[in-house]
This record gives C-alpha cells, structure tokens and sequence, in this order.
C-alpha cells in the first residue's frame, strides 16, 4: 500500500486540543491508523489529551520542542522518538524559533 502525501492537502489547525498557536498537517486516517507529517509552528501546542484507544508515536524531523506525557518531561530535537502509550496523556511544545516538524503515526489497538 502506498500513501502519496503529494496528493493530500495540508490543513491548519489552530489550538489542536486547547493547544497554542497552529500547526499545519497532512492527514492519512483509516480505521486502525492515522500517519499524519505535521508542523507546529514557532510559539504552538498541542495541547494536553490522552489516548484511550491508541498508541501515538512522534518521530522529530527537525526543530527543538518537549513532550509532557504522564507529568514527564521529555526533550524533542531531531531523530528522537516520542511515544505516548496507550492510556497515557501527553501534550507537545514547540519551544525553538523554527517549525517543530514531525511524523505522527497512530496505531489503535
């Protein structure tokens, strides 16, 4: 299966889950999985949610940013790995002065 990001258009969204700010996301969803390249913007959040049904993996592509996932803080720069398990909550900051940019796949289970 192949999913060509060249053909889904990029959305902005502006204070994901009560978050700051906007960041901008092309969006693959089906049901058992959402992969889905996102940029948070200069001063965004998403904010804090949790995954009743899913495990949330962010993989960082470039920029400088933290997760707070269950209380714990987590620093995020490029070829780092955030994941967020399943009955977890965790928020995301971008806290550089560039895009916090980074893919987000989500797997239900």
């Amino acid at each position: 299966m192949i999913i060509d990001f060249n053909t889904i258009n990029e959305v902005k969204i502006p204070g994901m889950n009560n978050g700051t700010g906007e960041m901008s996301a092309q969006m693959y969803m089906d049901p058992n999985r959402k992969i889905i390249p996102t940029r948070i913007h200069k001063g965004g959040s998403i904010g804090l949610h949790t995954h009743q049904t899913s495990d949330d993996l962010n993989y960082i592509i470039s920029g400088i940013g933290k997760a707070i996932c269950d209380d714990k803080e987590e620093i995020l720069y490029a070829g780092t790995c955030h994941l967020c398990p399943k009955g977890s909550s965790h928020s995301i900051i971008n806290t550089g002065d560039d895009d916090l940019v980074l893919l987000t796949i989500v797997i239900e289970r």
